[in-house]
């Protein structure tokens, strides 16, 4: 099975090589991705995120309780520096959002009876099965890898400055982090592995020793100086 769609804002692909798994099962991701999207942008008015950063009275749900629980266990955990609420700005849960969300669809798929697949939302990956290998990407040249990891049931995300410019702050400055080009994090969970990425982008160079010393997580950065830096136990194929 193979499917493409943009949600959220980028491309989500879905590979799965169990030949027994319904195409319905593809079909729910997707449209739990899309009932994500309504509900958590901060891009949306009428988003339940946005109803609640205007401070109107509604009942929040237990996803969005489980995902700001989530927002504010990251931001304990690097002193402020990764923050879903800066100052000047709305509430944006998106860092955790997402790896959330891609992790529950992949729940869906294994719900299904999917054992091997691999689910790519926008670059960050959560793969069942394996070997699976996924590339990171030079952060200065699109076209050239700059490492291959080999990953089973696990998930990877990175973080980095090439897509987006200097779109992620450190909260405890409120100023773009500068101190790396990319990292990525190879953990059990794109749960982990995505908000991990991002909030150690956030702490800067001191974020890649911060998150090699989380539970089950491996670390691949690129800091500002071009100095690669890589955790021992990092699955490089």
């Amino acid at each position: 099975m193979r499917r493409v769609e943009h949600v959220m804002g980028f491309p989500v692909s879905l590979r799965v090589d169990d030949e027994d798994v319904p195409e319905r099962a593809a079909d729910a991701v997707f449209a739990w991705l899309r009932e994500v999207d309504a509900r958590f942008s901060p891009f949306r008015e009428d988003s339940e995120v946005c109803r609640l950063d205007r401070g109107e009275p509604l009942e929040i749900s237990a996803d969005l309780r489980e995902v700001l629980g989530l927002c504010e266990e990251y931001r304990a955990a690097t002193g402020g520096a990764f923050d879903a609420r800066l100052p000047g700005r709305g509430l944006d849960p998106c860092a955790v959002v997402k790896g959330w969300s891609v992790q529950r669809a992949a729940g869906l798929l294994a719900a299904a009876g999917a054992r091997r697949f691999c689910l790519n939302a926008g670059g960050d990956v959560v793969t069942a099965g394996g070997p699976w290998r996924v590339g990171v990407r030079h952060p200065e040249d699109a076209g050239r890898l700059c490492a291959v990891l080999a990953v089973t049931d696990a998930a990877v995300a990175t973080s980095a400055r090439y897509e987006r410019g200097d779109h992620i702050l450190d909260g405890r400055t409120g100023r773009p982090a500068t101190g790396l080009l990319s990292l990525t994090v190879v953990a059990p969970t794109l749960t982990e592995a995505d908000a991990a990425a991002t909030a150690a982008f956030a702490l800067g160079r001191e974020g890649v020793a911060w998150a090699a010393a989380r539970p089950d997580c491996e670390v691949f950065a690129v800091d500002a100086d071009r100095k690669v830096l890589r955790s021992p136990g990092l699955p490089v194929a």
